[in-house]
């Protein structure tokens, strides 16, 4: 790897686009990040990555650092070895896009392209909370749920690298449409969208009315973020919505360790920003809901350290790679 380079990660999500330029060899230090909402349409948002990416390497070139000389990206769903994005409930305008090449053409640049939560599973490994650990998941708490596994101390792709997406494993029949077209996903109940739902509940049924205050007086205008805003402040109501949330989060990740057995969990995504309202709920309900607890070692769930720049720093790592074996 040259040490005349810079990388950056991009973070493609459902809302937003964030782009972190750093140092390959330092990438937690001095990096300068971009955020721009995330458009309609696969066209717009390649051209909003290709801009991020020139206007971060023109910010590097202005400090008197050196020019971007590869790209990251991560994106919520389904993208294969290739680095094609075939579908993504959370960008249903988005498929069976190429963005792995469109990409090196429109940056003039060498690209790599992986799930968000497998890049921010990478970023907690090499750097966070997961850091020394050979068998562990990564659940991400966001508009959706993602999730990444380390097996053997590599984040595992399956075969057509489409793992790390139990956020739609049906845990309820019957439940609320999700917009991948089944019903009952498991993201419907334990991401940001589902803590809204829980939330607007409650504020209907005269339960919250902080949550109501911080939307502005309206109910179908409360979301997972006034929950986690009122919790903090320590609001009664929004706690209890925690604590139900919690539940369900825990019931995914039963799920998971049973299946997986990690030695650690790491829960990421905006919503650990709720601290240990969120995490003590998520604990407590596990210990019930895991096969065998009491006969098992205790596997330790933990909150990422990284916060929401985790998939960003992930990017940029799978960057810094590409560029070493140029």
């Amino acid at each position: 790897m040259t040490a005349l380079a810079t990388v950056v990660g991009i973070d493609l999500g459902g809302t937003k686009i964030l782009g972190r330029a750093a140092d390959p060899a330092a990438p937690l230090t001095d990096a300068i990040e971009l955020r721009v909402d995330t458009p309609r349409g696969a066209d717009a948002i390649l051209q909003a990555i290709a801009g991020l990416v020139a206007d971060l390497d023109a910010k590097v070139r202005a400090e008197g650092r050196p020019p971007v000389q590869a790209v990251g990206l991560g994106a919520a769903g389904l993208i294969d070895l290739a680095g094609v994005l075939r579908f993504a409930p959370n960008l249903p305008t988005v498929i069976d896009c190429d963005f792995a090449t469109e990409l090196r053409t429109r940056t003039g640049r060498p690209v790599v392209v992986d799930n968000d939560a497998n890049c921010a599973t990478r970023a907690e490994l090499d750097l966070g909370a997961a850091r020394g650990a050979t068998e562990a998941v990564l659940v991400t708490l966001g508009t959706g749920i993602g999730a990444g596994n380390v097996v053997g101390g590599a984040v595992q792709r399956g075969a057509k690298g489409f793992a790390g997406e139990p956020g739609h494993m049906v845990v309820d029949p019957n439940g609320p449409p999700c917009p991948c077209g089944r019903r009952g996903c498991w993201e419907r109940y334990a991401s940001g969208s589902g803590l809204g739902r829980f939330g607007r509940d409650a504020a209907a049924a005269g339960r919250a009315e902080r949550l109501v205050e911080l939307a502005g007086g309206e109910h179908e205008a409360v979301r997972g973020e006034h929950v986690t805003i009122a919790a903090r402040e320590g609001d009664p109501g929004a706690l209890e919505i925690l604590r139900t949330f919690g539940w369900w989060v825990a019931l995914g990740i039963a799920n998971l360790v049973s299946i997986l057995d990690p030695e650690v969990v790491v829960v990421g995504g905006g919503l650990v920003s709720a601290g240990d309202a969120l995490m003590e709920p998520v604990r407590e309900a596990y210990r019930d809901l895991v096969l065998a607890h009491e006969h098992r070692p205790p596997v330790r769930i933990e909150p990422a350290v990284l916060g929401n720049d985790a998939g960003a720093i992930g990017a940029a790592l799978l960057a810094a790679e590409l560029l070493a074996g140029a």
